[in-house]
């Protein structure tokens, strides 16, 4: 028990740090199983750990969720920009086309590729808001480009924030429309996976309710203060350590 509850910790603090920053959730729980031998990875705590970050992103901004209410604009932009994630996440999910990317050598690539593209894409003048600024027409392109964050090593923070800065969003609101929509993204992952679970007798137990709890700390911790960062910071350090992992990996690789 001891053992699995180490590992809970470690999956939770890679899950609730990771999936909110622009260095892809995906890819470092991928890289970690693969280098240590992780026992409690199942489906279940999977699932758990995506709900305990939905859980945090709900709770952060629950107050613009609220709002939402009395600006239907705002909901209908973050419902259109997740369609097509949601439509291609299922089809790779049915087909089970994801397993086959879901390799270190694809997050090797992937890192990097999309490291420097975050680069770039972050060096465009600031020139637009959430408030003024965001449209169907904006959505619409950040939404298809958070379909490559199907693909392990993409990141699917990194490649919203990297589409709406390529828009010229300020960084903090390219954060913040990453946000928004991630939570149909996390909802999107842990209704497949409560479809595939289903038919397993398994019961709700200490390990899974640590697993929630733990992501949904470090998940709201992650939340805030890379908000409070991005304020000040460029993405600079992301880009630095997202290539440092590349360089690890491909010695590890080749």
């Amino acid at each position: 028990m001891f053992q699995d509850l180490i590992e809970i910790i470690i999956l939770a603090a890679i899950q609730g740090i990771t999936e909110f920053l622009p260095i892809s959730s995906s890819a470092h729980l991928i890289i970690v199983s693969s280098l240590y031998e992780i026992n409690t990875g199942s489906l279940l705590i999977d699932i758990g750990l995506h709900l305990g970050s939905l859980l945090a992103i709900v709770f952060f901004f629950r107050k613009d969720l609220f709002d939402l209410k009395n600006n239907r604009k705002l909901l209908s932009l973050i419902i259109i920009g997740s369609i097509p994630l949601i439509i291609f996440g299922y089809i790779l999910h049915i087909t089970e086309l994801i397993n086959v990317l879901r390799n270190i050598k694809v997050i090797a690539w992937m890192t990097l590729i999309f490291g420097v593209i975050l680069f770039i894409a972050d060096q465009r003048k600031i020139e637009k808001n959430m408030s003024s600024n965001l449209n169907l027409k904006s959505i619409i392109f950040i939404g298809f480009f958070q379909i490559l964050a199907l693909v392990p090593g993409v990141s699917r923070a990194g490649i919203t924030i990297t589409a709406a800065r390529i828009l010229k969003f300020n960084r903090v609101d390219a954060s913040k429309i990453s946000f928004l929509l991630s939570i149909p993204a996390l909802a999107g992952a842990s209704f497949l996976g409560l479809k595939d679970i289903k038919i397993e007798n398994i019961e709700l137990n200490f390990l899974l309710l640590t697993a929630v709890t733990l992501s949904f700390i470090f998940s709201f911790i992650t939340i805030k203060y890379f908000l409070i960062y991005i304020n000040k910071f460029s993405l600079n350090v992301i880009v630095i350590y997202r290539i440092l992992i590349s360089i690890i990996l491909f010695y590890i690789i080749y």
